[in-house]
């Protein structure tokens, strides 16, 4: 079960990227537009890493 620890530790990084990017955003006309922005950011760049993570540990076609 060592194959889910990174993904939950990248997973805690990018919550708090997360959590920083909507607090420290200056206030402003496009506030809500550049929270939007840093939070799909980070969660595609998740999702994309951690589905290619999980590809390379379990693959569909194995080897033998």
């Amino acid at each position: 079960m060592a194959s889910i620890i990174p993904v939950i530790f990248i997973l805690v990084i990018v919550l708090g990227l997360m959590a920083c990017g909507y607090l420290f955003v200056p206030k402003g006309l496009h506030q809500t537009t550049i929270r939007t922005a840093i939070m799909l950011t980070l969660a595609s760049c998740y999702l994309m890493w951690m589905v290619t993570y999980m590809a390379q540990l379990h693959p569909l076609i194995s080897e033998s």
